[in-house]
């Protein structure tokens, strides 16, 4: 992922300067009021419960009041303009504010529905710091505490201006916002639990609305494939089973909030099923996946290896089809450098680090029959790659989208008259092979 460029450096215009400029004035016009009206809304309902919870770890206590702190918790009100400003298009713009918009909702929704409070009383400061907590104070209330909307506006302007900045600007940028992210403690404005579940919104909301590419809910229609309504189904339940888990789990521990964690990639899954497609996992055509995407969906992609591990530890890694052509499971990077191009159609699966060959990624949804021109897309790969060095044709297991694809270029390239000719081949192979619905051509 391409985190470097010209360092404090406007991006180069796309568009005229003065089209970015106004809509991102337009933006802050309606979410500086927005901001303050929610956000005030939920602490003055917070305020007028009779009980209002909290969570707290122990070891908090521990945790130092550093009152010039203050001052990097405050500078991201300073960003969060600036941020809006330093785009190079509308879109740009649009999709940024999107994120702030995400983040406002979701947290509002949650400080309502599940109001905590933060315990510790801040001692009397002076001088710059007694002025800013004097100004926090005049509209904050101890109400809004998880998920910690400070966390999760730092998080997306944190990956904001990470592309734009390079060398020892970069890693100001990177020390800065750690200590934005520590003042939420050392000020003793928030407790540890509001930190990782702000996190997670944050990069929800990079996903929900990434830089670049397309929105995960672009172009979504209810999909009118019945197993794909059936495994969507079964990943919204896990997600429902894993995010009750977290809920009734926190009365009694609150690490069981972890599980918020597994149930929002479940609920992602369940969502590319649906109708949304392989769009979801956000995996470029070289096999890498948008940071988002990688720390969002990290739990589903864990199970997914395991299950690779589990259907195919007693299998070879790959076999030889013919003329330079292997069929074969996900591959590690040493596996995947021992061949000219990888062609990779597992969308739920990244790129392994250190896989420094070829690698064409043309994602495809598992456990369903591959869009037409996708699947005519990867046929198609096979023969110029095959003309560059050996071909891996893979997918998670091999067994079913790889195996697809491989039977549609043997009859294509006229190594197999029929169908049942090139599934022979296949089975001969002695990798187990399954074909979703009738012959594979």
């Amino acid at each position: 992922m391409q985190t470097s460029a010209e360092p404090l450096a406007a991006p180069q215009s796309t568009e005229p300067y003065s089209r970015v400029i106004v809509r991102a004035a337009l933006w802050l016009a309606f979410l500086a009021p927005f901001f303050y009206s929610t956000y005030g809304f939920a602490n003055w309902l917070a305020s007028t419960r009779g009980h209002v919870g909290s969570i707290v770890f122990s070891w908090e206590h521990s945790v130092p009041f550093v009152a010039w702190t203050i001052v990097p918790y405050w500078s991201i009100n300073l960003f969060y303009g600036l941020s809006l400003l330093l785009n190079d298009s509308r879109q740009g713009v649009d999709r940024l504010a999107g994120r702030y918009l995400t983040a406002q909702i979701v947290a509002v929704a949650c400080f309502i529905l599940f109001p905590l409070a933060a315990t510790f009383v801040r001692p009397a400061t002076t001088g710059l710091p007694g002025f800013l907590f004097a100004v926090l104070g005049g509209f904050d209330k101890p109400f809004n505490q998880a998920p910690s909307l400070h966390i999760a506006l730092l998080v997306i302007i944190w990956d904001h201006w990470r592309q734009r900045l390079a060398g020892p600007l970069l890693v100001l940028w990177h020390v800065w916002c750690f200590l934005i992210g520590a003042s939420v403690l050392t000020t003793w404005q928030h407790h540890f639990i509001d930190i990782p579940t702000g996190a997670l919104l944050g990069f929800f909301a990079l996903w929900l609305f990434p830089a670049k590419g397309e929105l995960p809910f672009a172009g979504f229609r209810l999909t009118g494939n019945s197993k794909a309504r059936r495994l969507s189904l079964s990943y919204a339940l896990g997600a429902a089973l894993t995010l009750a888990g977290a809920v009734i789990g926190a009365f009694f521990s609150a690490i069981a909030l972890l599980l918020l964690w597994p149930s929002l990639a479940l609920a992602i899954v369940a969502f590319a099923y649906a109708g949304a497609g392989a769009k979801v996992f956000q995996k470029t055509t070289d096999g890498h996946v948008s940071l988002a995407s990688r720390v969002l969906l990290w739990p589903y992609r864990l199970g997914a290896r395991l299950n690779v591990l589990a259907w195919t530890r007693q299998l070879p890694p790959v076999v030889a089809v013919t003329d330079g052509v292997f069929l074969g499971r996900f591959p590690a990077a040493g596996e995947a450098n021992s061949f000219g191009t990888v062609i990779d159609l597992a969308a739920e699966l990244e790129r392994p680090r250190g896989a420094n060959g070829r690698w064409v990624s043309l994602p495809m949804i598992d456990l369903l029959q591959p869009p037409p021109e996708l699947l005519d897309k990867a046929v198609a790969a096979i023969e110029p790659a095959r003309r560059q060095g050996t071909v891996l044709v893979c997918c998670a297991l091999g067994f079913q989208r790889s195996a697809t694809v491989i039977a549609e270029w043997l009859v294509a390239s006229g190594r197999s008259h029929t169908p049942v000719q090139a599934r022979k081949k296949l089975a001969a192979s002695g990798r187990p092979v399954h074909f979703q619905s009738g012959d594979p051509a």
